[in-house]
């Protein structure tokens, strides 16, 4: 079961911060910003509520305030400027760290001012690439190191994908504009990481391409399903965990098998996994790719 955590070392409130341990040590000494609690084994520990004021002073800091003018602001209205600063339809800064505090909070509201603050003068992509990428690159290490729980990144994750979806509806009611490929987007089984898909979906919609969205864990012989009623499919996917690395070559033989009788087969991979496909055993019809741009600029 995950629990959401309590407690944090001065190791995750850097990670988390991005402000240095040492920095954080002479914060608390001189300014009396942050009171962290020790072990029997005199090693500093923090609550969340530490953390989160920490990621407050952190965004006042970075926005222009000195440490030794934040330290004078009454606890209680920290969040209350924070969130002056956020709202400001000039924020174009530090957003990351707004957003990671909406995830610790567990804030939605913190999520949505801070969005549409970007979205004044942002188009959605610039938004993504500028801000969510970033942040989703945070989130996985912040993760992996266990600064944060899968609770944070589950209720972070979802908020994104609401976003997305929300502005692939829009392009949705318009025809397709491209006829000479069809895009048909899935994941393998077992594989559930499907931000990157909703994104590429959302920029194959805005180049004017039909896309035929599965979503996740598809299992290959439904494909064949797709392929009855579409000509010139370009099947695109994102292997971030499966298929496992000594897999992906019987996956990608199996799928050659499964498309040997439709004409013009293309299968497009991206992802981590990626890097384990043995190019000498690839078939003409399969390109690999090592990011979303690039998959954009072959669109």
């Amino acid at each position: 079961m995950n629990k959401v955590k309590k407690h944090f070392s001065i190791r995750d409130l850097e990670n988390l911060s991005g402000i240095k341990a040492h920095t954080i040590r002479i914060w608390e000494k001189r300014y009396n910003l942050l009171s962290p609690e020790r072990t029997d084994t005199n090693i500093r520990t923090y609550t969340l509520t530490s953390l989160q004021k920490l990621l407050n002073i952190t965004l006042l800091y970075h926005n222009g305030h000195k440490i030794s003018k934040i330290a004078k602001i009454p606890e209680g209205t920290i969040a209350t400027v924070v969130k002056e600063i956020v709202t400001r339809s000039n924020f174009k800064s530090h957003t990351v760290n707004a957003f990671k505090l909406a995830m610790i909070n567990f804030d939605q509201a913190l999520f949505l001012t801070t969005y549409d603050s970007l979205v004044k003068d942002k188009t959605f992509k610039e938004v993504f690439k500028e801000t969510f990428i970033p942040l989703l690159n945070e989130i996985g290490l912040l993760w992996q190191t266990e600064t944060i729980s899968a609770a944070h990144e589950h209720f972070i994750t979802h908020l994104i994908k609401q976003k997305i979806t929300i502005n692939t509806e829009k392009l949705q009611y318009a025809r397709p504009t491209k006829k000479d490929k069809i895009f048909v987007a899935f994941l393998p089984e077992n594989e559930i990481h499907e931000i990157a898909l909703l994104y590429l979906n959302y920029e194959i919609l805005l180049k004017g391409y039909k896309c035929v969205y599965l979503g996740q864990t598809i299992p290959m012989e439904n494909l064949m399903d797709v392929m009855k009623y579409f000509d010139d499919i370009f099947f695109i996917s994102y292997f971030t965990v499966a298929p496992e690395k000594d897999k992906i070559d019987k996956y990608i033989q199996d799928f050659k098998t499964l498309v040997a009788e439709y004409n013009n087969p293309n299968l497009w991979i991206l992802g981590r996994q990626v890097h384990y496909i043995d190019e000498l055993k690839v078939p003409k019809f399969v390109r690999t790719f090592t990011s979303i741009e690039e998959v954009v600029t072959r669109l």
